[in-house]
């Protein structure tokens, strides 16, 4: 309930487990020589969810040999419980790396051990894929290390506009699919993808939050209006470093709202990150009108973008999460960016802007009673980055993109 600060290391909490042991899926799968595909996740919990459901619908379309690929198996125990019992005997769901390896993770107290150790530590056993898909971009340090054999897929980890979801590294991978037009049009224009190389296929992730979410969850006792602060991990863009704190007492001072104070995982990354913020929000956290979360797996399956009646953030793309209902936005320019015309800031067009906390409450007066003017850029801007069919499955449209890459037959 409200006052419970979440804290957890795997960024995922405790979820449940539905393992098939991978003799049993080894039995099941196929002795021919058929393509091998890789679904690396080497980063934080978060990044499984734009994926498992794509490698699911691959090995249960096409005839392709798919391994889900981890240094953690809590990220494992996540994945097995995102995908249905019935493709367990097509996935093969491997925790990569010495133990060694694993105890390094355990004496950071991180998600997953330093990427690099992990990649140096499976290098020859990446080789042997003719492709690997990965949902983010410090691994194709790989092809350093020798891993030169399999083509690299792009899985899309958020849709957001900050220049860093335009990284120049994009470039280096084979294909590429991306969420909607705006993502293809700008990639395309910075030379990150080329003709005939990308597929524009819609956004998964909707589609493994559903399975993971619960609907009907909620941690507040009454039905006060609930704000979600949602700040970045950026120091540089972000809200919290200059006026987290002073934002999240605004609020509560204010008395009339629930608070989930929910950062992008990436914010409390480490031990020294985690203390620091659980130190500054101490005085909040066992109050029954707010709720900190710093890293359970309700922090990552859109439980409170879905749940919140109200965003306040700066630069995330958790915002076009949010809008897969048009609600009240609130953006807080901590850094004094001159952002109007700037495409890294086009989300901020979606709600009021203040520049600090002084003007929050008002600013979320003004966010509630003028809303009606900012839906119709909601939705056109929403629309443009997911590209969404109804009655289409996105993971399987993604699964499609990449078969027809690979040359993969139907099953």
């Amino acid at each position: 309930m409200a006052g419970q600060l979440i804290v957890a290391r795997s960024g995922m909490g405790t979820a449940p487990s539905n393992q098939a042991s991978d003799g049993e899926a080894a039995l099941a799968r196929s002795t021919d020589a058929l393509p091998r595909v890789a679904f690396l996740f080497n980063a934080q919990a978060h990044q499984i969810l734009h994926g498992i459901t794509t490698a699911e619908a691959l090995a249960m379309g096409w005839q392709v040999d798919v391994d889900i690929l981890s240094a953690s198996a809590t990220h494992l125990d996540l994945a097995r419980t995102l995908t249905h019992a019935e493709s367990h005997g097509l996935l093969r769901f491997e925790r990569i790396g010495p133990r060694l390896l694993h105890r390094t993770a355990d004496l950071l107290r991180s998600a997953v051990p330093p990427k690099l150790l992990t990649l140096a530590s499976v290098r020859r056993q990446l080789d042997r894929y003719d492709a690997i898909a990965l949902p983010e971009r410090t691994s194709t340090i790989m092809r350093r290390l020798g891993v030169v054999r399999p083509r690299l897929i792009h899985v899309d980890h958020g849709a957001g506009d900050r220049a860093a979801g335009f990284d120049r590294r994009i470039a280096r991978f084979d294909f590429a699919l991306v969420a909607g037009e705006k993502q293809r049009r700008r990639m395309l224009a910075e030379g990150l993808i080329r003709p005939g190389a990308h597929a524009v296929v819609g956004y998964p992730k909707f589609e493994a939050i559903d399975r993971l979410r619960d609907p009907h969850w909620t941690p507040f006792a009454d039905d006060r209006p609930v704000v979600l602060y949602n700040p970045h991990f950026s120091a540089k863009l972000g809200s919290w470093p200059r006026h987290g704190v002073a934002i999240v007492d605004a609020i509560v001072r204010d008395g009339r709202f629930n608070l989930i104070v929910a950062p992008h995982i990436r914010l409390c990354d480490n031990a020294r990150s985690r203390a620091a913020v659980e130190t500054a929000l101490a005085p909040y956290a066992q109050r029954p009108d707010v709720h900190v979360d710093l890293g359970s797996h309700r922090s990552i399956d859109m439980s409170y973008t879905t749940l919140a009646d109200i965003y306040v953030g700066d630069v995330s793309s958790q915002v076009y999460e949010f809008l897969r209902t048009p609600r009240p936005a609130l953006f807080v320019n901590s850094h004094g960016h001159a952002w109007q015309g700037d495409p890294d800031y086009a989300h901020w067009r979606f709600g009021p802007v203040v520049d600090g906390p002084e003007a929050l409450v008002a600013g979320l007066d003004r966010a509630v009673a003028g809303h009606g003017d900012y839906v119709p850029e909601q939705r056109r801007a929403f629309a443009d980055t997911f590209d969404l069919r109804d009655g289409e499955s996105y993971s399987r449209r993604a699964a499609a993109a990449i078969a027809g890459f690979i040359g993969a037959r139907p099953r």
